[in-house]
This record gives C-alpha cells, structure tokens and sequence, in this order.
C-alpha cells in the first residue's frame, strides 16, 4: 500500500452509489478511496482527520459555473473559481463557453483543461459551444471538441433560437455520447426584461420576463430530443410549468436531465422590492409557487441535480440602475450552506438526496468517474459540517466578485475538508479537524 495514506475517522459516510449511510471510516492511499469501514487499522504514517459529527461524502460537482477566462478576468479567472469552488465543498466544476473568445476550438478547449490543472484545486472540465462564436447559426466542430476533453455542449447564456439548428446538436451529441444542455429563453418575449413578469414587476415599473419564455423552449427541446433520440439536459428551470413538463416527458422516455440553482431554491421575486441588483440573474427569481414546484421536482426525481450557475461580475458592473445592470450571481461559495438551510432544515429533502443532487447525479449526466466512495473510486472527497452556523460576508469570498444575493444571510453548513484525488487541497476549521500523523493503529 502507498505510503500517503489519509484516514477520515468517525464520520457519517453518505454515497448514494452504494447505498451507504453509516458512521465509519474511509481509507484513503495513492490518491484513491481504499476502504471504507466501520473502523480501519492505518499504517503509523497515515494522516488522521476526526470527522466525529461531521458528513463525508463524494465531492460535489458544479455542472454549471461560468469562470469568464478568456475575456474577463476582472471577474473571474479558472484559477480563483477553482479555488472557490473548493471552498464551497466542490471538487469538480464545469466552466461554461461563454467566454471571449468563447470555448468553440479545440484549442480553446484545451486552454480551460491547461488553466484548470495548473490552478491545483478543483478539476475543471470545458463545455464547449453548441455553435461557432455562440452566435446560433453553424454547428461547431463538435466531434473535434468532444475529442478534445468537452464534457458536453451548450449555448448557455444564449439559447439556440433556430430548430433546425438544435435538431442536428442533438443528432450530432448523440453519436459523441454526450448531453446537449439548453438556455431555455424565447428571447422575443424577454427583451428588455429585468426580472420576473408578475405583480412585483408591475409594482416596481420594471420590463418583465414572463415564465412562458422559458417553457416555449423547454417544451420544443423536450420534443426535439424524443424526436432526434439525443441527451437533452434543461439549465437552470424557474418555473412550475417546466417542472411539469419535464416530468411528463420522463413518463414518455424522453432523454431529458434537468438542473435547479440554489438562488431559484431559496428566493422569490419579492426580494427584488429592494431594487438590489445582486437579485437580478437569468432566468429571473420567480414566485412562491415556482419555488416549491422546484423543490418538489427535486424530492420526486423529475430534476436530477442542483448546479450554482456562478456568474460572476464586478462591483462596478452591478453597482448601477437596475435595468442597466448585468444578470448574474455568484454560487460556489455559498451554494452548501443555501441547500442545507433551505432544503434539509426545512424538511424538504435528506442530506443523503441533497448529497446525490450534487455528486452522483451530475457526474452521471455528464459521464465522469466521480460520485462515489466505493473502493478503487477516485479520492474527491467532501466532508462538511451540516450544522455550523455562519454568516455570508463576501469579503470572505475566494471568488474574484462579491455579486451574492445571499449577502449578509445566516446559514447553516460548511465544508470543512475537501479531497481531491486524495491530496487535502481545502481545510476549515483546522482546530476541529487537525491531522494527527504518525498516530497508532
């Protein structure tokens, strides 16, 4: 056995893939998960971590975070996303392509890899534009670009207006074994919106976005991807009639994954009342009703998994007249405590199917080998503290922006050690979890 061994001593062991919820030990040696047990010997060099009252799960995956490197580093970079993605108990994110230039060659492509391996924190994957420059018209060299290492394809930030052109996506992704992962938006019906069309957008004199902009397209893809027989993942849903129709189009067989954010989980458009711009993202928060059709969609199996949608921006970008302001929060950082406050205190869902939304699920969409604690498995490991009570300060922030819509919010839960590929790369509350190396089986 390699002489790097890490032992996670006393924790309770949640992995989904297995079926295991248990309080033990996990084994780490050579960068993959060795053993996992009720109690394990250790070698005299292991490095021991008491996870007593602590969670240890596989590490979660972000399959949705937007890094801006190429183009804005002013926001963010893959290396400080990385990092605070870590911070957040995220051991993989996926950056989206819509950088400048966008993630469209494969050069481009293996640039994310490159910045992503030299960053030494999170791993990050590509996803690689549907389309040439984003702009919805040719079809990218999607072949070339899966061979190059994209996990998958999207436009998102922009939604593939053209049928035709999101028919032969799907053709095309479907021999590349992949899913296509569609920004639901008829933008004939958003223009100028800034959020939420409904009594509160009335109210505030704002140009609403109405939840029909959303279904017109998630309706088309679901029926464009039963037709081609291609993977079709929905991004960020807001709405109830989304929920419903995915749900129906599952019953049918129709390939289609789905993906929720924490900030439509947690918030309503009433928050908007504040004119707080750090409210404003793309879909719009949407009413109560639509909130909990999420967290139902989320209890019954209809949307598989839950990814931060991290967009960053700066101070400057958001700190102007609402309507002029540019959509999008930050995520990493705050996205564990948000789920376990809003969903497990709050009855809706288990740890063990919070756990699963964000590792298991998402790796399976996406067909990496992450997920899991079984023996022989990769080492990103997870471990965080359900029930620390902490307060969101930006200033604390890994991520290169502070456009939180959770500022100021108390939460409970936190990482507090995270693992990938058995190598420590985050600790918090180090007096809690100190190392004791050379310590007796």
């Amino acid at each position: 056995m390699a002489q790097d061994e890490i032992l996670i001593r006393g924790g309770r062991i949640i992995d989904p893939a297995s079926g295991v919820d248990m309080v033990g030990d996990v084994l780490v040696s050579g960068g993959t998960i060795w053993k996992v047990g009720k109690k394990i010997n250790h070698s005299r060099s292991a490095k021991v971590y008491d996870a007593g009252g602590l969670v240890v799960s596989p590490g979660f995956v972000d399959m949705h975070a937007h890094l801006r490197e190429p183009g804005r580093e002013d926001e963010e970079t893959i290396e400080s996303g990385a990092k605070a993605a870590l911070k957040g108990g995220f051991t993989s994110i996926v950056a989206m392509p819509n950088t400048d230039p966008p993630i469209d060659s494969e050069g481009m492509v293996r640039l994310v890899i490159e910045k992503g391996e030299g960053a030494g924190a999170a791993r990050v994957f590509p996803m690689a534009a549907i389309t040439k420059g984003l702009k919805g018209e040719s079809i990218s060299e999607m072949a070339h670009l899966r061979e190059a290492g994209a996990v998958a394809f999207t436009d998102d930030g922009n939604p593939v207006s053209n049928a035709g052109t999101m028919r032969r996506a799907l053709e095309y992704a479907s021999m590349l074994e992949c899913p296509v992962v569609s920004h639901c938006e008829e933008t004939s019906l958003t223009k100028g919106g800034a959020m939420n069309e409904g009594a509160v957008s009335t109210a505030l004199g704002l140009k609403g976005i109405p939840s029909v902009a959303e279904e017109i397209i998630v309706a088309r893809d679901i029926l464009l991807s039963g037709f081609t027989g291609g993977r079709l993942h929905i991004a960020h849903m807001s709405t109830k009639e989304s929920v419903d129709l995915i749900r129906r189009a599952k019953k049918m067989g129709t390939k289609v994954t789905a993906e929720a954010t924490p900030h439509h989980i947690a918030l309503t458009d009433e928050l908007l009342r504040s004119y707080d711009t750090n409210f404003k993202m793309n879909p719009p928060l949407r009413k109560e009703d639509d909130r909990m059709a999420l967290i139902e969609g989320l209890r019954d199996g209809t949307i598989d998994c839950i990814a931060t949608d991290h967009a960053p921006h700066t101070e400057i970008e958001k700190d102007v007249a609402f309507d002029d302001a540019p959509f999008g929060v930050t995520g990493l950082e705050t996205a564990l405590g948000v789920l376990i406050t809003f969903l497990v205190e709050a009855g809706h869902l288990t740890l063990e199917q919070m756990v699963e939304k964000l590792s298991l699920s998402p790796s399976k969409i996406l067909g990496l080998s992450s997920g899991t604690l079984r023996p022989g498995a990769q080492a990103d490991i997870t471990v965080f503290d359900p029930h620390l009570e902490w307060t969101v300060s930006p200033d604390d922030f890994l991520s290169k922006s502070r456009n939180s819509p959770f500022c100021g919010m108390k939460l409970a839960g936190h990482a507090v050690l995270v693992l990938v590929s058995g190598r420590a790369l985050y600790e918090s509350s180090k007096e809690r979890m100190a190392p004791r190396g050379n310590q007796p089986a």
